[in-house]
């Protein structure tokens, strides 16, 4: 498969570029009663460990975090466009990495979390692809609470 069919143009989803495009700054930052995160949080969260795998990738970030916290960063309000963009643009880096590298190459040096220790390039590509699915799930059940949804491109009707 494809690196740009499994981050970022997919087909059992809408695409994530899609279901973030059109939220405003007010609704993403807007905490809904009963959800653990804001929109702008997920997206915060997504992006970090894009770019923590991305830099295991390419052997320039650092060991494992010790603990899921240091995962969910709490953008500042009002930060949303940046929150996006810096989501999109990391999204884009990973699919130029799948499509540049070798994707049975081993992630060295390998990451210190035993399940994840023998991963490829391929692996990162798949963790991260999945991961990504399930958050833009909730960022997806967020906007119909807040009743942003559709995004203005629409979405799937099934």
């Amino acid at each position: 498969m494809h690196p740009r069919a499994l981050l970022a143009d997919t087909t059992a989803y809408l695409s994530p570029r899609l279901v973030l495009d059109g939220l405003s700054p007010d609704l993403a930052d807007r905490r809904v009663a009963g959800a653990p995160h804001t929109v702008a949080e997920i997206v915060a969260h997504m992006t970090f460990w894009q770019e923590w795998f991305r830099g295991r990738c390419d052997g320039t970030a650092g060991p494992m975090p010790a603990t899921a916290a240091v995962g969910w960063v709490t953008p500042e309000a009002g930060e949303w466009e940046t929150v996006r963009s810096r989501f999109v643009e990391g999204m884009e880096r990973l699919v130029d990495l799948g499509a540049a590298s070798d994707p049975g190459r081993r992630i060295e040096p390998p990451i210190e979390f035993p399940p994840l220790g023998h991963y490829t390039v391929g692996d990162v590509l798949v963790h991260v692809g999945a991961h990504n699915a399930h958050h833009l799930g909730q960022v997806v059940l967020l906007r119909q609470l807040l009743g942003a949804w559709p995004p203005p491109a629409g979405s799937w009707t099934w």
